[in-house]
C-alpha cells in the first residue's frame, strides 16, 4: 500500500495521458465547446497514441545522448588530466542552452534534412547545460575527507569514481537530468515545424488552421507527459535536492 501511495502521482498523470491518447472520441463534446464552429475538433492526421510514442522516442534519444555526453564530459574535466578543459566544457554547455532551439533547427535542416534528426540535435544541445552543471557541482562538492578516506583504503581513481564519487553525487546529477528531460518534453514540440511527427503536430496544425481544439489536444498531452516524467523523477531524487 505504501509503495502504491509513493508512486500514485506518476501513475495518475500517466493514466490521464493514456486516456486522452486513446479516448479522444469521448472528449469530442468538450473539444467542441472550445471550437463550436469547426468542422473537425479531433486531430485527423495521425493517431494521438502514435504521436505520443514518437514524442517519447525523440526525447528519450536526445536525453540519453545528453546524459552520456554531459556526465562523461563533466567526469573527464574533474580528473587531474582534464581540469584545464573545465571552463571550456562549462561554456560550451551554457552556449548550447542559450542558443535558441529554432535557430538550431534552421541550421540543422540543410545538413540533416527535414524530420526527426534536427530536433534531436536541438534537444541534445539544449539539454546539456543542467546535466553538465549539476554533475560538476556534485563531483566538485564532495567532502575532501571522503576522498582521503577512499585513498586510505587503497582505492584507485576508477574505484573512487564508481564506488564513492558518483554514488554520492547521484542525487544532484539526477536533479539536473530531471530538469533537462522535463524542459525537452516541451521543447520537442518545435520538431513539428521541420516535419517531425510528434505531439507538436496538432499544435502547429491548430495554429495554421485557427483550430483551438487541435492546440488543446497537443498542449494538454505534452503537459501531462511532462508532469508524469517530472513526478517520476521526484520519487528518484531526494526531497532535499
Amino acid at each position: 500500500m505504501a509503495l502504491l501511495t509513493r508512486w500514485s502521482a506518476p501513475l495518475v498523470w500517466l493514466a490521464l495521458l493514456l486516456a486522452l491518447a486513446v479516448g479522444g472520441e469521448w472528449l469530442e463534446p468538450l473539444l467542441r465547446w472550445s471550437e463550436p464552429d469547426a468542422r473537425r475538433v479531433l486531430y485527423p492526421q495521425a493517431d494521438l497514441l502514435t504521436l505520443l510514442a514518437r514524442h517519447v522516442q525523440v526525447v528519450a534519444i536526445a536525453s540519453g545522448l545528453a546524459v552520456v555526453i554531459g556526465v562523461g564530459a563533466a567526469i573527464l574535466v574533474t580528473r587531474p588530466g582534464g581540469r584545464d578543459f573545465l571552463p571550456l566544457v562549462a561554456q560550451f554547455a551554457s552556449m548550447g542552452q542559450t542558443f535558441p532551439p529554432v535557430a538550431v533547427l534552421a541550421l540543422a535542416v540543410p545538413v540533416l534534412g527535414f524530420g526527426t534528426w534536427p530536433i534531436i540535435v536541438a534537444l541534445l544541445l539544449y539539454g546539456l547545460l543542467p546535466i553538465v552543471r549539476n554533475t560538476l557541482a556534485g563531483l566538485e562538492g564532495l567532502d575532501p575527507a571522503v576522498e582521503e578516506a577512499a585513498r586510505g583504503m587503497g582505492m584507485g581513481g576508477g574505484q573512487r569514481l564508481w564506488q564513492v564519487e558518483l554514488p554520492l553525487a547521484a542525487p544532484i546529477i539526477l536533479a539536473g537530468i530531471r530538469t533537462s528531460v522535463t524542459v525537452n518534453i516541451a521543447t520537442a514540440a518545435l520538431g513539428a515545424t521541420v516535419g517531425a511527427s510528434n505531439l507538436g503536430a496538432p499544435i502547429i496544425a491548430g495554429i495554421v488552421n485557427g483550430n483551438t481544439a487541435y492546440i488543446l489536444q497537443g498542449a494538454v498531452m505534452i503537459g501531462l507527459l511532462a508532469l508524469a516524467v517530472d513526478s517520476l523523477f521526484a520519487r528518484l531524487v531526494p526531497a532535499r535536492q
